[in-house]
């Protein structure tokens, strides 16, 4: 049944990317229906996974991934438009990685001096990527949406710290860790393109060709360090 989801993942993301036509603004060729489906896809893997292997573990990331669907939503403009479709997806996706950190925490809540550090290292980078893109390129005075950036980067890089310290002791991790690395990445292009109006051909495909990728890895990798 994984490796089923996974499959109906990867055809619509990377066939809807293959095979689309781009949109009227140039930013995307993979269908807005195929990349909601993709994301669904990693629901129901998440939520079967914990159906098959029922950890406390498993029980979050399947919540924080249904939470990130719902992120997805809000960003699409499925749910509400504007700039509060932003607001929107912030917080869920936000919601979501709560979700992951009480999940990996749950799983080790033992931090040691070697995660401690590795959790400050991206705290400053968080930091520093978010003056840098975010605030710094800000056209005209920032608004809400621009300090309120800085806390929802201070916890996507809490879940990658977090990801990171287990990783270095448990290489079950290390996949998830990658994964966490990717959803970085991609909300770091995609506040270039909100905050700053970063703009080139096909810029929501390189978000997604990020994002889709990260949000599998966390919910496949402890089921493929298990195969």
């Amino acid at each position: 049944m994984m490796l089923l989801l996974w499959s109906a993942w990867a055809g619509m993301l990377f066939g809807g990317f293959a095979f689309g036509q781009l949109n009227t603004t140039q930013t995307h060729r993979i269908p807005t229906p195929l990349r909601m489906g993709s994301s669904a896809m990693l629901v129901l893997a998440a939520w079967f996974y914990h159906l098959s292997q029922p950890e406390v573990l498993h029980f979050w990331l399947a919540v924080g991934m249904s939470l990130g669907f719902l992120g997805d939503l809000f960003m699409a403009g499925l749910l509400i438009k504007g700039d509060r479709r932003v607001l929107g997806g912030m917080s869920a996706f936000g919601l979501g990685h709560i979700a992951y950190i009480t999940g990996l925490l749950n799983h080790n809540s033992l931090m040691t001096n070697d995660r401690w550090v590795i959790l400050g290292i991206w705290w400053i980078l968080a930091v520093v990527l978010w003056y840098w893109v975010v605030l710094r390129g800000a056209h005209g005075t920032p608004n809400i949406l621009h300090y309120a950036a800085l806390p929802y980067a201070l916890l996507l890089a809490s879940t990658t710290g977090v990801a990171s310290g287990l990783a270095i002791t448990e290489s079950a991790f290390i996949l998830l860790t990658i994964g966490t690395i990717l959803f970085l990445l991609s909300d770091l292009l995609l506040a270039a393109e909100l905050f700053n109006g970063l703009h080139f051909k096909g810029i929501g495909d390189a978000v997604w060709l990020m994002y889709g990728p990260g949000q599998m890895l966390i919910v496949f990798a402890l089921y493929i360090a298990s195969l």
